[in-house]
């Protein structure tokens, strides 16, 4: 079966903006089939309408590989949870479980089952950053270690692409997908 890639934009994101076009290419590159899909609703709506309709467009297999960015990272923490396959990996940028700060999170559920995300996720790599100006740090990167094993890589890089820190390109992630 084809290796295949979802990335997935973060609250008030585009699949077009910050490294998530650099990535695919990348990951195309690599023989990778990759999906950017455009979730506007994002974080706007709750998550058990945007999970529904984000697992009925995107079929996961055991060789899919789940990138999301912030917004995106917490949706996939739903998705693993609700997904009827283990797929290959789960590389999760800027994410969080809990509100990382005093704005509504739609997308978080109010629970979690973490044994069922551990069982579905393969293998788990979190990114968080010590200084992320949205919460999203690497106490929720660690948290999330803690919750479901894994890697966690924290690094001093803001959130990793936002309005004001153009991230253009992230080498880092690539290596650390598979």
């Amino acid at each position: 079966m084809a290796r295949r890639a979802i990335i997935v934009h973060g609250t008030g994101g585009h699949p077009d903006n910050v490294w998530y076009p650099w990535l695919a290419d990348r990951l195309a590159a690599r023989g990778y089939a990759v999906e950017r899909p455009h979730l506007p609703a994002l974080n706007v709506e709750p998550v058990a309408e945007t999970l529904p309709r984000f697992l009925a467009a995107h079929p996961l297999d055991a060789d899919t590989v789940l990138v999301g960015h912030s917004g995106g990272a917490a949706l996939l923490l739903a998705v693993l949870e609700h997904a009827p396959v283990r797929v290959a990996q789960a590389v999760l940028v800027a994410g969080y479980a809990t509100p990382p700060n005093d704005a509504d999170e739609p997308v978080l559920q109010d629970a979690y089952d973490w044994d069922r995300i551990r069982a579905r996720a393969g293998d788990l790599v979190f990114v968080n950053s010590v200084r992320d100006p949205y919460g999203c740090d690497a106490t929720q990167g660690r948290a999330l270690l803690d919750r479901l094993g894994g890697t966690l890589v924290v690094r001093d890089d803001g959130h990793f692409g936002d309005g004001d820190q153009p991230y253009d390109e992230f080498p880092l992630l690539e290596r650390l997908v598979l």
